[in-house]
């Protein structure tokens, strides 16, 4: 394969603790993985889409529809382990890891956050993020909160409500942001990360990209509009079918 610029790895195994087979379950008719893939196809920024699994459910059903895969290992820790695999014998000068369960992830998202690595050479990796709707519950340790700097750097992410108001009535106005867990990297410096062991945060809030901050690293965020869904249980698919 010839060299490219942005190249999307959807990671995808089978067995979710909570959602056995998700990757699989029918969408109105449709494999969760293939409406992950049909979104991320639509991206203007990437130039070649696969799917990262270790089974051959999953990568015979991406067969069927024409998409990419590629086989890793079972023994792998996360989702981003499984991508950087993926990619090792890619030649791509950018990764964008699209997670597997968010069937209904807007394609202008990952151009927002390619176009972000494109602009500066200093940004290495880049996440999206979102203002908070009203409605959404901001306690709720499902929704990822973000706090940045002022160049929009990440400064931490949490399932607890950050920053804390100690004062409602002098602190002014609060954003509170949510991230969306969708990340771009340049190739290098995402094999380099996955060889950095878990860290004392990411440990204790269960979230991978607290490695990269507590390593020193920076994480360029990027703010956009979107009120997607993921898929953790078979409920959320009726909600998902709704939606669309």
């Amino acid at each position: 394969m010839k060299k490219i610029r942005f190249c999307g790895v959807i990671p995808s195994r089978y067995g979710s603790v909570r959602f056995p087979g998700k990757s699989l379950a029918l969408i109105k008719g449709k494999p969760m993985v293939q409406r992950v893939y049909e979104q991320c196809i639509k991206s203007k920024m990437l130039d070649y889409v696969v799917v990262a699994t270790d089974d051959k459910r999953i990568a015979d059903t991406v067969t069927g529809f024409g998409g990419n895969f590629v086989m890793t290992s079972s023994d792998l820790n996360s989702g981003t382990d499984r991508v950087a695999q993926a990619v090792l014998r890619i030649d791509t000068q950018y990764v964008i890891n699209i997670q597997g369960d968010e069937p209904l992830i807007d394609p202008q998202i990952i151009d927002s956050v390619a176009q972000s690595m494109v602009d500066s050479e200093e940004v290495y990796m880049s996440t999206p993020i979102s203002v908070f709707g009203a409605g959404e519950d901001v306690n709720n340790p499902n929704f990822v909160k973000a706090v940045v700097d002022n160049d929009n750097y990440a400064i931490y992410f949490s399932r607890s409500p950050i920053p804390y108001i100690r004062d409602k009535n002098s602190a002014g106005p609060q954003i509170f942001y949510k991230h969306i867990g969708l990340y771009g990297y340049k190739k290098d410096f995402l094999l380099e990360l996955v060889r950095l062991p878990q860290s004392r945060l990411e440990l204790a809030e269960q979230l991978e990209q607290l490695r990269v901050l507590e390593n020193g690293y920076k994480i360029k965020t990027v703010v956009v509009k979107y009120n997607g869904m993921g898929v953790d249980t078979p409920s959320d698919v009726e909600e998902i079918e709704k939606r669309l």
